[in-house]
């Protein structure tokens, strides 16, 4: 069974940046979709970013197209979400998460993923 592992979060000032990382231990997770959610306060969950099995292509939600990167590193079996211009509208807890399938080409929807870490809080002030 794969644990994940988020940590990077904290409490910055809108323009800053953060780096979000997201370790796998337990199973490899190379051939699967690796994701990024986030939650708010009263609000469900939504997708902000995953990287695909194969590692050649990323999808972002638009808000944070252009400010966000994901990555990840097979040999290091951890995933990345560098978010520059962070805004107080990111807030949120952010959750790493792993595609239930190997090879999965569902990349955006929150039900494709089956494992979800525990989350770390990122705040934006203004």
């Amino acid at each position: 069974q794969v644990q994940l592992v988020e940590s990077g979060g904290g409490l910055v000032q809108a323009g800053d940046s953060l780096r979000l990382s997201c370790a796998a231990s337990g199973h490899p997770v190379s051939m699967y979709v690796m994701g990024w959610f986030r939650q708010a306060p009263g609000k469900d969950h939504e997708f902000v970013a995953s990287i695909s099995w194969s590692n050649d292509k990323t999808y972002y939600r638009d808000s944070v197209k252009g400010r966000f990167t994901v990555s990840r590193d097979n040999a290091k079996n951890t995933v990345y979400l560098q978010m520059n211009g962070l805004k107080p509208e990111d807030t949120a807890v952010y959750y790493c998460a792993k595609s239930s399938e190997p090879y999965s080409e569902q990349h955006t929807s929150k039900t494709a993923f089956g494992f979800w870490g525990q989350g770390t809080q990122v705040t934006v002030s203004s």
